[in-house]
């Protein structure tokens, strides 16, 4: 650079600076998300979006603060609202100082908007991997006789008969409950299981107290608790409930906020009976033998997973990992750079990573066997998509998904269910095996030659559909219940569910014709399964409980808030 371009710049950055401290705003039409705001010269701005309405009035500014007044103000905005506002080239962004009119607090407290036109800045994604130094041979898996390996078990179908599982359990009196081991820390993972051993994680915040907020309610703010978390895998024995071994994967303050009903360790670990992968996120991706000895770590930086129209409000991550043929196979959608990557399971080498346009999405991918060969789908909201899980090459999308997406999807009688829960779309998709290229429905239709049928306003918002001797069951979160006939589409019956309370997150699961639904309270319900609702039992765990549960060999293993069941015949 020679000296004439150096002082150039050098006087471009100090009237930069100049020009914020005596007090101006840019004047083009900014972005940020699905918002749009314009500080206009004259000292009139306007500031929303789809969802958010429009707030209008007036602005000042001097020595980086920045007021703004609004005009006809709804409830609890009547009074000006300050900002420390930062301008780095074409883009300004905001810090709340103090403001009592919560959508416009919402709308500016840490947002950075570009002009409208402007393409995001991207920092580029660098994957390190960390490998244990001289590692020990890996054995040969035990048995699978009885796994439940990951999420919602053998390719989350959620499904495990032959276990013969008490229809009435009793936590305070004992009964039928066979062992039950406390657990520290925070979580939603869900227990997996591999021969003779349940493994779940945790993050133990060093803040005491910390907790979640369970509830119907759509609050979207991010838990204050940001101090340093231990992250956590903890092996128990399936048959007695001892802890066999409990590890520290990382310990740090976390880079992601997290949602306040969310927590810090939120993915559920998979297995393949040789190594156990633990992924938290922008915290990195864990992977131990069954010895709990760590083999290898990837990190992959931050993960930006914040709502869909306001990226400041970060919810965390929840996605699982799979494995499947040697593959660790994880989804990253965030409000950056969207990938799906696949790691090599013995040594976390990238074997392939395919690039996606996509928001930040909660889902779990699923890979199954089907007719047409395996196929890997993921579920998100610009696109759900097929892919060949060898190369990680796009075989199929179907557009017009919800702008937030979290259940899993599902394969069963020849055919692949995906749903999300976020009005106004809804959808459930059903798709064939052998569908190719862009399966997105028109207006007006519901299925083509790749989509057996669809249906609009009746997907789950986070339980994943459970497919089961025929019957596709659909849970939503307020504790609707759908039963619908898997290969056609029609509607059997709809039923409300008793003890709904705070809702219905975890996922249902399946054993011997019955069907096992549990609340955020911790009330789980046998249902029969079938064409005609029957409530067979109601059992209280007496905790919180948001995790799905695991099935294993006559044991059904339930993780609440504080503690691990296992429930069974004695």
């Amino acid at each position: 650079m020679t000296h004439g371009i150096r002082l150039l710049a050098a006087a471009l950055l100090c009237s930069a600076i100049v020009t914020a401290q005596q007090g101006t705003l840019p004047s083009a039409a900014l972005v940020y998300g699905f918002l749009s705001a314009q500080f206009a010269a004259d000292g009139t701005f306007t500031l929303g979006g789809p969802g958010w309405g429009k707030l209008s009035g007036s602005w000042t500014a001097a020595n980086g603060d920045a007021e703004f007044v609004v005009t006809a103000p709804p409830n609890g905005c009547a009074e000006p609202g300050k900002y420390r506002y930062r301008i780095d080239g074409t883009q300004v962004a905001f810090t709340l100082v103090t403001d009592a009119c919560i959508p416009r607090r919402m709308m500016l407290t840490d947002s950075v908007w570009r002009p409208v036109g402007e393409k995001p800045t991207i920092p580029e994604r660098r994957i390190v991997r960390t490998a244990a130094s001289a590692p020990a041979p890996l054995p040969g898996p035990q048995s699978s006789t009885g796994s439940w390996p990951s999420f919602r078990g053998p390719q989350a179908t959620g499904i495990s008969d032959g276990q013969n599982l008490p229809d009435t359990w009793d936590v305070k009196g004992g009964q039928n409950i066979v062992w039950r081991t406390p657990i520290g820390g925070l979580a939603h993972s869900s227990p997996i299981v591999w021969g003779n051993t349940v493994y779940v994680t945790t993050a133990v915040s060093r803040k005491g107290g910390a907790t979640f907020r369970p509830g119907l309610y759509g609050d979207g703010d991010a838990s204050d608790d940001r101090s340093p978390q231990q992250w956590k895998l903890i092996a128990i024995d399936k048959k007695t409930g001892a802890v066999r071994w409990e590890k520290v994967a990382i310990e740090a303050p976390p880079v992601d906020k997290r949602h306040i009903k969310s927590t810090y360790a939120s993915g559920t670990p998979a297995t393949d009976g040789r190594i156990v992968v633990a992924s938290f996120g922008s915290m990195g991706v864990f992977a131990f033998d069954m010895a709990g000895n760590l083999r290898w770590k990837v990190d992959y930086g931050k993960i930006h997973l914040g709502a869909y129209d306001l990226p400041s409000w970060e919810w965390g991550p929840a996605s699982s990992p799979i494995i499947w043929n040697d593959l660790v196979i994880l989804q990253v959608d965030t409000h950056a750079d969207s990938f799906l990557l696949a790691l090599n399971v013995d040594t976390g080498e990238t074997v392939w990573k395919t690039e996606r346009a996509e928001l930040p999405s909660w889902g779990t991918p699923t890979v199954a066997t089907t007719p047409a060969g395996p196929v890997l789908v993921t579920n998100a909201s610009k696109f759900v998509r097929g892919y060949d899980p060898r190369t990680g090459k796009e075989l199929w999308r179907i557009g017009k998904s919800s702008k937030i997406t979290a259940p899993t999807p599902i394969f069963s009688d020849g055919l692949w269910v995906i749903a999300s829960g976020r009005a106004p779309e809804r959808p459930i998709f059903v798709v064939r095996p052998d569908a190719a290229g862009d399966l997105t429905l028109p207006d007006g239709e519901t299925s083509n030659a790749g989509v057996a049928w669809s249906k609009n306003a009746r997907g789950p918002y986070m339980p994943t559909p459970l497919a089961y001797k025929g019957v596709l069951y659909v849970l939503a979160n307020n504790g609707l219940f759908d039963a619908i006939d898997l290969q056609t589409g029609k509607d059997i019956y709809r039923q409300r569910l008793p003890n709904v309370g705070n809702g219905f997150s975890a996922s249902p699961v399946a054993a011997d014709g019955k069907i096992y639904l549990s609340n955020e309270d911790g009330e789980m319900l046998v249902v029969a399964a079938g064409s005609t609702f029957s409530l067979i039992a109601a059992n209280s765990m007496g905790d919180l409980l948001m995790a799905t549960p695991a099935l294993s060999e006559g044991v059904m293993y339930v993780r609440t808030a504080t503690s691990v069941f296992a429930i069974g015949r004695k």
